[in-house]
């Protein structure tokens, strides 16, 4: 017994010799995974220095921004902040105003075509659906700035171009939000779940509202959030679009401080430290979007 039990013991420990990795092996999958991260690191801060220059540059009084150039905070943030919400008469409010318009209105009635559009792609069965799905797919590769000029001469045609409808209308369909959609509602809605409303007697619409839109809502907040993005950054359709000053979005306003910036320097303060604050919305909609997505790993894992 005593032999039996010693020669069992040798392969079992042989074996686990050949399974404990060797240093070198351990090293080169650590160096692997970091490399990734590396990369990541560096991108990061290529896309934020310009952002942190931003702000910097925001807090400084005009002689301070055109005598020096460092990434020392100023002292004129206070007087930047006044003069730039005083400037003609609160324009920039006007301005903030109409892009939150553009960009909430925008965003969420998109969402809801998306969700819906989605939806039927990925659920119902019928004839032409490949052909539709495949042609919105080909809407993604289209960049939008190809568009904007066809868009604003079908706009004129119909005698809507010129006012807030013709930047609105533009941006409820997004073909890559209709894809998104589709991919989320095929993997996330159970067909069993909806064939069950459908037993018990409920409508179409009520199937959708009651049982799909719960389901889709942490994939409506990244459709929202990517059209909320789109559209609030968005300059060459409302450039194109609107003719009243009184109409224009941020990006368009702080265009135009820009361009008078040539003949008055000082503008070029009220330009920088408006991107400032234009950029604070986005960050705190990117903050508190987020609970959704961390709502919806949480409940997978519970469902693991």
């Amino acid at each position: 017994m005593t032999a039996t039990t010693a020669a069992t013991a040798v392969p079992a420990s042989t074996t686990a010799g050949r399974a404990r990795p060797s240093g070198r092996t351990s090293g080169r999958m650590s160096w692997g995974a970091a490399i990734p991260t590396v990369i990541l690191v560096i991108g990061a801060i290529y896309c934020l220095i310009p952002v942190i220059w931003v702000f910097i540059a925001s807090t400084k009084s005009r002689g301070e921004l055109f005598t020096t150039f460092s990434f020392a905070p100023g002292s004129g943030l206070w007087q930047n902040l006044g003069d730039l919400f005083s400037y003609g008469g609160g324009q920039f409010g006007s301005w903030a105003a109409n892009s939150l318009l553009y960009a909430g209105v925008g965003g969420v009635v998109s969402t809801l075509v998306s969700a819906a559009a989605g939806y039927a792609l990925a659920k119902f069965d019928f004839r032409g659906r490949d052909l539709i799905f495949y042609s919105i797919l080909g809407g993604v590769l289209i960049p939008g700035i190809t568009l904007a000029v066809p868009q604003y001469l079908l706009l004129s045609e119909l005698g809507l171009a010129g006012g807030p409808i013709s930047v609105l209308l533009p941006s409820i369909i997004s073909p890559f939000g209709i894809y998104l959609s589709r991919v989320f509602a095929a993997s996330a809605i159970p067909t069993d779940i909806l064939e069950a409303g459908r037993i018990d007697g409920a409508s179409e619409w009520r199937v959708f509202r009651l049982i799909v839109l719960p389901i889709m809502v942490p994939g409506m907040v990244t459709v929202f959030l990517l059209q909320f993005v789109g559209i609030w950054n968005n300059f060459l359709l409302p450039f194109v679009m609107l003719s009243d000053q009184g109409d224009y979005p941020l990006t368009v306003g702080l265009y135009t401080l820009l361009a008078k910036g040539s003949g008055s320097p000082a503008l070029y303060s009220l330009a920088i430290i408006g991107a400032a604050v234009s950029i604070i919305p986005l960050i705190c909609l990117v903050l508190f979007l987020q609970r959704f997505w961390r709502l919806d790993l949480i409940s997978g894992g519970l469902k693991g």
